[in-house]
């Protein structure tokens, strides 16, 4: 977990969790040179980290379930912002703001709002809103994913200046739900919760903790509750629900509690990391303290006291992937890529199915500059691609591979993938068209260049050139 680039000026657009482990979080214009994102930056992001969304599944997906969806369909978007939000989008999508989970006092309040999140998705709620959110939050991903190219292209501003435009605020802010809405997503939850075996008491205190917020003219508001009405009534209503419900007496389980201190100890240390050495003071040696100290040690370009406090965690548990994952990209960010090899092996080893763990490790076989390593690092990256293959960030690293394996043709088409993940089928168009030339005809990769030629808007000048080759489909549902 780590943060990269990409602000105007003097300021940085993005937070980054886990190594090359983004699709659209935003960019530093170098893997290699490590760039901290400030706790006092304003930006927000789309982040990605393996432990994380993990711990956030295990909250949600049992509510998914209760509600009738199945929890393989769902996609949780982290959104690295300090302010208070949560949001819930059609095709499934329900995006959390790390400043809502820093704000959660146990994992009860987070899945109480996850539940009331998933009330909106079974209620068809943001079917309603899908014209406000076409105007604004299918351009936002377009922009932000051109900025991250700009960024990684060589051009931090002029990548910034596309993220800072990406209408991110304005997309989520277009997102509202009426007072009706409201109450039904918030007894819908409260019977999800039910049906999982828990309490609803947590979505309660969670609202109750910012019922002040209804007297806050709109513009002083946390913008959760400019999308979400709050309202004594609408609080009282809840409360009457959930109180007679036989599960309102359940609690957390002290393995729950755990990974919640976790999850937002993680969050401290990489996104404000002078806040969690406050929190978490040296004389603290419970093993979220102790995580989130190394992490802001690290943040704060100390690596050196990052590893000193990193190498007797890992002493304590060797077999978590996360401390060995988190040792490896210290190294890797802090040029000592050769050693930074055997961690990430380990983390591997210890989570095979992780693909962001996997990229982790072929970007750094890919640095190390050896024919070998890497082939290697190409074998690492498809096979993480295989799990993700959305992954912008994967499919670059792809192409500098290739490029350095001298396969043109390849190279291109792998960053034609990129720009098609990203939904910039221009790019992608372009450099599919390039692969196309370069690739032996009617071979698996020459095949699929031609789909994301007919899949990106092709001009009738393209489709004359394809027809002229005899070019056909060979995946009509792409």
């Amino acid at each position: 977990m780590t943060s990269r680039s990409g602000r105007a000026g003097r300021r940085q657009a993005g937070k980054r969790l886990g190594v090359a482990a983004s699709v659209l979080a935003v960019l530093a214009s170098s893997l290699a040179t490590p760039r901290v994102a400030h706790a006092q930056d304003d930006g927000a992001s789309l982040i990605r980290d393996t432990e994380i969304e993990e711990i956030l599944h295990h909250d949600a997906d049992p509510i998914y379930a209760a509600a009738g969806i199945d929890p393989k369909t769902v996609r949780i978007l982290i959104i690295g912002d300090k302010t208070l939000n949560a949001f819930a989008t059609q095709g499934l999508q329900m995006g959390i703001n790390t400043g809502l989970i820093l704000q959660t006092e146990n994992p009860n309040q987070l899945r109480g709002v996850i539940a009331h999140e998933t009330g909106h998705l079974a209620g068809g709620h943001p079917i309603r809103s899908d014209e406000m959110m076409k105007a604004g939050l299918k351009p936002m991903i377009l922009t932000m994913g051109l900025g991250i190219l700009a960024a990684l292209a060589g051009s931090p501003d002029g990548g910034a200046a596309l993220i800072a435009n990406s209408q991110f605020a304005g997309a989520l802010g277009a997102l509202g739900y009426s007072r009706e809405q409201e109450s039904r997503a918030d007894q819908a939850g409260a019977g999800f919760l039910e049906a999982t075996g828990q309490s609803g008491r947590g979505l309660v205190e969670f609202f109750d903790n910012f019922r002040y917020q209804e007297v806050f003219d709109q513009s002083r508001r946390f913008a959760y509750f400019r999308s979400h009405p709050l309202s004594s009534d609408r609080i009282e209503a809840l409360r009457g629900r959930v109180e007679r419900l036989p599960h309102y007496g359940a609690v957390d389980t002290p393995a729950d509690l755990a990974e919640h201190e976790v999850m937002k100890a993680k969050l401290e240390g990489f996104l404000n990391p002078q806040i969690a050495l406050m929190k978490y003071k040296e004389t603290d040696t419970s093993f979220p303290a102790r995580y989130a100290r190394a992490i802001a040690y690290y943040q704060m370009k100390d690596p050196d006291r990052a590893l000193q406090l990193l190498d007797p965690l890992i002493a304590d548990h060797p077999d978590n992937p996360y401390l060995w994952e988190l040792k490896g990209q210290i190294l890797f960010e802090f040029n000592r890529v050769a050693q930074a090899e055997e961690p990430q092996r380990k983390s591997v080893q210890l989570k095979p199915d992780a693909p962001l763990l996997r990229i982790n490790l072929g970007q750094t076989l890919i640095g190390m500059n050896d024919p070998k390593k890497v082939d290697e690092g190409v074998r690492e990256l498809k096979r993480a691609l295989l799990n993700d293959p959305e992954n912008a960030v994967a499919w670059r690293l792809l192409a500098d591979a290739y490029d350095k394996q001298h396969k043109d043709g390849e190279a291109r088409l792998a960053t034609a993938e990129q720009y098609f993940s990203l939904g910039a089928t221009r790019e992608a168009k372009v450099f599919a068209m390039r692969a196309r030339e370069l690739l032996q005809k009617n071979t698996p990769d020459w095949r699929r260049a031609t789909d994301i030629v007919l899949a990106s808007s092709p001009s009738k000048q393209d489709l004359q050139a394809l027809a002229k080759e005899g070019a056909v489909v060979s995946s009509p549902g792409l």
